[in-house]
């Protein structure tokens, strides 16, 4: 696939989810579909009361119509691509896990806004339902014959996992998808972050020839800049559980579709150090009763520091890019 395609998807992508926030934005503020700030939250929040969420819509929409015609396009110049039926299928197994985890979110966000219940499904029901996603995503992967248990693990090298492949592979991908949703706590953070992993991603693919991974991450990038048009600080619409965790879908997909599930190490450190900021503070109070952080996720730590969401954004993608360059030079290294 070559990079006018990958080029025409970030672009398709990016214009799609921009420009559904003209008509979708007053569309939620008509059906006061606003978010509730919580009182667990910095004070200083309870000014975004109301804002628009479910905003999430608009690159699930933009993505996948990119995806799409990315892929009829690159098929339509390109015979071999169209051929690989491995490549393929990966590519729309994950796209349909993330639309699953998309639905989930979704769900999720109408029982708050809608039916007025402001913490949604409960921790278990949301946890099963990812649960089976995830199952049915690994046996997609299984029957498109990506059955190995063996996993390059960043700069040390193969390890077989044999039986235990797959409970882990469960756990890194509802692990990874959870803390993409707790990354996205304030404006323009899960986007910014998530843009880059998926530049990351898109040069990854590149240097091992995966195509299909290349399209999907080009769709990423193009879809997280087009809802930054409408997330970056201040926001005017937050993407809610619908995109944080189709997000996620889609980080974790392009991780494995390339082979690499390990590397999220690096190329998706800051949302591991969200979701372990979050691990560490329950587990500290409830040994302790003292907290390590001023407030979890670790984002909201500097926020009650006095950094400014700008600042947070900029510091955060700023380290998610490094750890993208240490991915890279993992993959380089293979």
């Amino acid at each position: 696939m070559g990079v006018t395609t990958q080029l025409l998807t970030v672009i398709t992508a990016f214009g799609v989810t921009a420009a559904l926030g003209l008509p979708l934005i007053p569309f939620l503020r008509r059906m006061k579909f606003g978010q509730t700030i919580l009182d667990i939250g910095p004070a200083w929040h309870k000014k975004k009361q109301g804002t628009p969420t479910m905003g999430g819509i608009m690159f699930v929409a933009g993505a996948t119509i990119a995806i799409l015609a990315g892929f009829a396009l690159g098929t339509f110049q390109d015979a071999a691509l169209a051929a690989d039926r491995v490549g393929n299928l990966k590519l729309f197994a994950g796209v349909v896990m993330a639309l699953a985890f998309a639905a989930v979110g979704f769900l999720d966000d109408y029982i708050k806004v809608v039916k007025k219940q402001n913490l949604g499904l409960t921790a278990r029901q949301k946890y099963l339902m990812q649960l089976i996603i995830a199952v049915f995503y690994l046996v997609m992967l299984w029957v498109s014959g990506v059955g190995s248990t063996v996993v390059e693990i960043p700069f040390l090298g193969q390890w077989d996992f044999g039986v235990f492949y797959y409970p882990l592979a469960v756990i890194v991908i509802t692990g990874f998808v959870n803390a993409v949703n707790l990354t996205d706590g304030i404006d323009g953070l899960a986007s910014s972050v998530t843009c880059i992993y998926g530049l990351v991603m898109l040069v990854v693919a590149g240097m091992l020839r995966f195509a299909q991974a290349g399209l999907m991450a080009a769709a990423l990038i193009g879809g997280t800049l087009g809802f930054l048009v409408w997330n970056f600080y201040p926001a005017k619409v937050f993407m809610g559980d619908t995109g944080s965790l189709f997000l996620g879908g889609l980080v974790v997909a392009l991780a494995f579709d390339v082979g690499l599930p390990l590397l999220l190490i690096f190329s998706g450190v800051i949302y591991w150090c969200e979701a372990f900021s979050v691990i560490l503070q329950v587990i500290s109070f409830k040994t302790t009763g003292k907290r390590i952080f001023k407030m979890s996720p670790i984002h909201h730590h500097f926020e009650k520091s006095g950094w400014s969401e700008v600042k947070i954004v900029t510091v955060f993608s700023f380290v998610q890019l490094c750890g993208g360059l240490l991915a890279i030079l993992a993959v380089r290294m293979l």
